[in-house]
């Protein structure tokens, strides 16, 4: 076993209740604000001595120069010999990254201003298509903040089962809605079906030109100007910006259309100003390698196989579906950046869900089953509704009590009754749900992701993984795979 990591799986196995009777400033050595974002990794066993350890393996693992790489722009994605860029998209990226970004941003503007002043026709509902991250951080984004925009009625349809473009099609007047498809090289398979259904629906329904109203998202523009779409409705972006981290790109269209400009601009700045706190803040109170620390140590020390997120918030409903993605695509890797086998866990399973519901779910194993599972807590001081604050205070202290059950626990004769408690929680308190504060959220999540990744010494910027499966259906689809036997029969069952 490595010497970096031999300190940290040799540290001691406090039990939480221990850690704050021995130390009466442990809550203001692990919490901090940052960007209307309140962190508390006071009830994880995070300790001193192990900040230290994981700093030690910062340092041998060079995560200040890879951190330096990233946001200098420079090829850090090695498996496929690109630079990384998506911070540049919110002006903290190499200068010639963030002036391309800006010009793109600028054309993003322009074509909205256009729309809102019906160059297209009177518009009244947003079809966006896209698959992964092309449809997730949008979704996030208009679910989170569009509700009250009045603006468009915005869907968002990634899945490539009918069923789902069906449910919107019964909602929206094909003459008043624009087709949104998101691609980053504009031949998803699944995307690509799912925008041809569209237009079918749309010509149906009396629109003379349909690709009149197609704006095309994509980083391969020659490809939408074949499909058909005019070039003033393309909305290019770096190749550079992976698909998970795209949603500050023109992948945000949909979402800066349905808020408007002024608040995807805060959206940017509030990821902006994590960028610069992760940039220039030492380890031990940089809220991005805090948080991958107690990931790593609990994936690494302790076992832990997932890591759960509860947003208690109903508009942030969305979150853990967006972590999965980020998350395990970008860390769900079985080599390093070496090209050696890595030898230990790497990316946990990411999983969680919203608020109350899910107590009344899962908190029965997170409390007494035998799994050991870090909990995540995202909650929001501000009420996102109009009712009783008799609702807010209730939710928010349902969150609160929840991560205090996990840590103390309770003991009881009756074992069926017994909480064993000394289980893990974080919590990160929102002052309000704005676009600044979900883009510093976002951008938090992204940097903790980075810095695990560093740490495990893997390229947390390709995802080979998701092709293999999607390669053989479309062999299957032209008739030209071999299958198993099983496979072969469910085939065959399926369609004969």
């Amino acid at each position: 076993m490595p010497a970096d990591w031999t300190a940290i799986e040799q540290l001691p196995a406090t039990k939480l209740t221990d850690l704050f009777a021995a130390d009466a400033g442990r809550l203001d050595s692990f919490s901090l604000d940052i960007a209307g974002l309140h962190f508390d990794w006071s009830k994880t066993h995070l300790t001193k001595d192990a900040v230290a350890a994981f700093e030690a393996l910062a340092k041998a693992q060079d995560l200040a120069g890879k951190r330096e790489a990233l946001f200098a722009g420079k090829v850090i994605n090695t498996t496929e010999g690109r630079s990384v860029t998506h911070v540049a998209e919110r002006g903290e990226g190499a200068e010639e990254d963030v002036a391309k970004a800006q010009a793109l941003h600028a054309r993003m503007r322009a074509l909205i201003d256009a729309i809102d002043g019906e160059a297209l026709g009177a518009i009244a509902h947003i079809l966006h298509v896209g698959i992964g991250g092309s449809a997730l951080g949008p979704d996030l984004l208009v679910d989170a903040l569009g509700r009250e925009s009045g603006r468009y009625d915005v869907a968002i349809v990634s899945n490539v089962d009918g069923a789902a473009l069906e449910e919107v099609f019964a909602k929206f007047d094909p003459t008043a809605t624009l087709l949104v498809v998101a691609s980053k090289t504009f031949t998803t398979k699944e995307t690509m079906l799912n925008a041809e259904s569209v237009l079918q629906w749309m010509a149906e329904g009396g629109v003379e030109d349909v690709y009149g109203r197609v704006v095309a998202l994509t980083a391969d523009p020659d490809k939408a100007i074949e499909w058909g779409v005019d070039e003033t409705r393309i909305l290019p972006f770096a190749d550079s910006v992976g698909g998970r981290y795209s949603l500050w790109s023109s992948i945000g269209f949909p979402a800066a259309l349905a808020l408007g400009w002024d608040d995807f601009a805060d959206l940017l700045e509030g990821a902006a100003e994590m960028d610069r706190h992760f940039k220039q803040t030492a380890l031990g109170q940089n809220a991005p390698a805090l948080a991958a620390f107690a990931d790593l140590y609990y994936a690494q020390v302790r076992h832990c196989e997932t890591r759960a997120t509860f947003a208690y918030d109903e508009r942030l409903r969305l979150l853990p579906s967006y972590l999965q993605q980020l998350e395990m695509e970008s860390n769900g890797k079985g080599v390093t950046i070496d090209g050696e086998p890595l030898t230990r866990p790497s990316a946990p399973i990411t999983w969680g869900g919203v608020g109350t519901d899910a107590q009344h779910a899962v908190f029965q194993l997170l409390h007494q089953g035998t799994h050991l599972v870090p909990v995540e807590f995202v909650a929001v001081i501000e009420p996102g509704d109009t009712l009783s604050e008799d609702h807010h205070r209730q939710l928010l202290l349902n969150a609160f009590a929840q991560g205090a059950a996990l840590m103390a626990g309770r003991d009881n004769a009756d074992k069926a009754r017994a909480y064993s408690g000394n289980r893990p929680s974080s919590t990160i308190l929102l002052d309000t749900l704005d676009a600044r504060t979900l883009g510093a959220l976002i951008a938090f999540y992204e940097h903790r992701t980075f810095v695990s990744g560093v740490l495990l010494g893997i390229n947390s910027f390709d995802q080979f993984g998701v092709e293999l499966g999607k390669e053989m259906a479309k062999a299957a689809d032209a008739g030209g795979q071999e299958f198993d036997v099983s496979t072969a029969d469910l085939i065959k069952r399926a369609f004969g």
